[in-house]
């Protein structure tokens, strides 16, 4: 009996609602895949009890935990300290534990850009991003971070798109414009990377963002941060006509990956987290 362990690590996540959160299932599949005795707890925190929920995980001895919505921003005046890029987007979805302290990452577009850098490498690419949400406020800070040549914002309130490209111009070395969105978009033929950043197409396999199709061209790289269903109407589009195309699923593989990393120090198998995931959203690979 005397080498034996019974005490778990400890992670999770807080947000509400969070039922529909599949980044449980995937984390303890990796976790177990590893070897670790590690936990994912996936907490329901209102608002109101943001505060103890996180003075709960330190006095725990949780090691991290990611915060989704509403808490990415109320949880910044609970931490320590903050990444660089985390204090930009002015928005935390992943918290690192260590010795008491409570460090700030955002791995949203961390994550993302781990998944794009798979098929390209944004360095001196051209970017129509469209919304201007959190997800596209972290993306198009990551993409300037790592050297996009020029980002174009594109919103139905032009002012969220115009504050986005001025914290994009003000933090990084990329040129960063914001465009109305009053009709289908058309993709500039310049253009090398489309993202869809806003939730158009979550959870409908026929929802489209307002786009003018016949502009998507070969050569074109065509992401959707949209995870389920991960081929969305956009992408379907987008490979009929031989762009490269790139679904959500990963984005949420690699920021359970990243996440892990800054908690635990380790790389988890990114393929168990990805066929889980498919599990789930019952697509095959």
């Amino acid at each position: 009996m005397g080498d034996r362990n019974f005490r778990s690590i400890l992670t999770g996540s807080f947000s509400t609602p969070c039922a529909d959160n599949p980044t449980v299932a995937m984390i303890e599949a990796a976790y177990r895949h590893a070897g670790l005795d590690a936990r994912y707890i996936n907490c329901d925190v209102k608002p109101e009890h943001l505060a103890q929920a996180v003075a709960g995980a330190v006095a725990m001895e949780w090691i991290g935990f990611n915060c989704s919505l509403p808490h990415k921003v109320a949880v910044i005046e609970h931490l320590d300290e903050l990444a660089d890029s985390a204090r930009i987007i002015g928005a935390v979805n992943c918290v690192a534990i260590r010795d008491g302290r409570l460090v700030g990452n955002n791995t949203d577009g961390k994550g993302f850009l781990a998944s794009l850098k798979g098929v390209t490498d944004p360095a001196g690419k051209k970017v129509l991003l469209l919304g201007a949400g959190g997800v596209a406020r972290a993306i198009a800070v990551e993409l300037g971070l790592a050297g996009a040549a020029h980002l174009t914002i594109v919103n139905r309130e032009v002012a969220k798109a115009e504050n986005v490209a001025a914290l994009v111009r003000d933090n990084t070395p990329c040129a960063a414009t914001a465009m109305a969105w009053d009709g289908p978009v058309s993709v500039p033929g310049d253009v090398d990377i489309l993202i869809n950043a806003t939730s158009i197409g979550l959870g409908d396999a026929e929802a489209l963002p307002p786009v003018e199709l016949e502009t998507l061209r070969k050569g074109l790289v065509v992401a959707d941060v949209i995870p389920n269903p991960p081929m969305t109407h956009l992408l379907r589009a987008a490979k009929a006509r031989d762009c490269t195309v790139l679904d959500g699923l990963g984005m949420l593989v690699n920021q359970g990956v990243i996440g892990v990393e800054l908690w635990l120090g380790r790389t988890l198998d990114s393929g168990v987290m990805q066929r889980t995931l498919q599990e789930i959203f019952e697509v095959s690979a």
